[in-house]
């Protein structure tokens, strides 16, 4: 790609792809072309706050701008890969995907593979690995402050009610969204591998208490690290009346580091240096999405300015989608299960139709 403007389309205009549209406006290099979505409202929503045009069929969009350079890929995660292979195999655009990237392993080489042939990239979305406190404790882990991790430890405590899942047909289902661990879990499990490194074995059991859904809104697990460390996971949307928790700690040899906050934005204990906690800490009280997505739109600019490398390759794009697969087959299998295989959970990411053709936009 020659040196100009990056034209970013945005696909799926639900609540975080407003935030995406923020964080546009404010990079340079990076401009928002238009929106998309199947409800005229929405789009027409974000279309008139950000003065861009909007539109009901993304192929309408980028028939109407063919500058388009790079699509992000906002719609529901079970339609991630429909939606993102279109992209790229009929369209030739480079995609964003936000998290979980893809529900399934096959389905993320399957992307990749996809893309290589097309010379273009896929830019996953794991917008807290920015968030200060986590950049911190990373380095500690790095330069050896914390000295060797012994203990890794997850506990999110979050309300998720009936009305919550009633919103939209894809939520609460195996195919399309996953349940607390792959929606409102997925970023502390990338954590667990960006801070602690590869997971060796997870045991994880799964229930669903709080609320008539398919999937799972409470998973407890325990976890394993290729050398000594262990760990634990705790991850349920099945707290009442509200968000209680959302924490992250790590035991170290010389130390221990918390991060908390409402999404790990607060550098909550960090013994080696108590005074870093004020200045690694930001308040997301006004946004829990943080200010990690504007942080990403500068590294993709720069990735097409000056070449300078994604930060989120695509073998670490994968280790994590086979991470959440693993909590999965665990509890498929009432037994621990390695990470590092190619099996796959039988239910994360199962097709379903039924659902799929409520997102599909049909051929013209």
């Amino acid at each position: 790609m020659t040196e100009h403007t990056i034209h970013v389309a945005v696909i799926g205009c639900g609540r975080i792809a407003g935030h995406h549209c923020r964080s546009i406006a404010a990079v340079d290099g990076v401009t928002l072309t238009a929106v998309c979505d199947l409800v005229a409202d929405k789009a027409r929503a974000y279309g008139e706050e950000f003065g861009v045009p909007w539109h009901t069929d993304y192929r309408t969009l980028l028939r109407a701008h063919p500058e388009v350079d790079v699509v992000a890929v906002i719609t529901p995660s079970g339609m991630h890969h429909e939606h993102g292979t279109e992209m790229i195999d009929r369209w030739g655009k480079h995609i964003i995907m936000e998290k979980p990237t893809f529900m399934r392993p096959e389905q993320l080489v399957d992307a990749y593979g996809r893309a290589d042939k097309r010379g273009l990239h896929i830019f996953p979305v794991f917008q807290n690995r920015y968030n200060k406190a986590v950049t911190r404790v990373r380095q500690a882990i790095e330069n050896g402050e914390l000295g060797d991790i012994r203990i890794m430890s997850v506990r999110t405590r979050w309300c998720r009610p009936q009305r919550y899942y009633d919103l939209a047909p894809w939520r609460g289902t195996f195919s399309h969204d996953g349940g607390a661990l792959t929606n409102q879990g997925i970023h502390h499990v990338d954590l667990l591998r960006h801070l602690g490194g590869e997971v060796a074995r997870v045991n994880a059991t799964m229930r669903t208490l709080g609320a008539e859904i398919e999937v799972e809104d409470t998973v407890v697990a325990t976890l394993t690290y290729g050398g000594s460390a262990v760990g634990n996971l705790e991850v349920t949307t099945a707290a009442r009346p509200d968000d209680f928790e959302a924490s992250l700690s790590i035991v170290g040899s010389k130390g221990l580091a918390q991060i908390g906050g409402i999404a790990v934005n607060e550098l909550q204990v960090f013994t080696p240096d108590p005074a870093a906690c004020a200045a690694h800490s930001e308040d997301f009280s006004t946004c829990v999405y943080g200010n990690g997505h504007e942080k990403m739109y500068g590294d993709i600019a720069a990735f097409f300015r000056d070449g300078t490398a994604y930060p989120v390759s695509r073998d670490d794009a994968l280790a994590s989608v086979k991470l959440l697969h693993a909590f999965y087959r665990s509890d498929e299998a009432g037994d621990w299960v390695a990470v590092d295989s190619d099996d796959q959970s039988t239910r994360l990411g199962r097709p379903n139709d039924a659902v799929s053709d409520l997102y599909r936009t049909p051929e013209k």
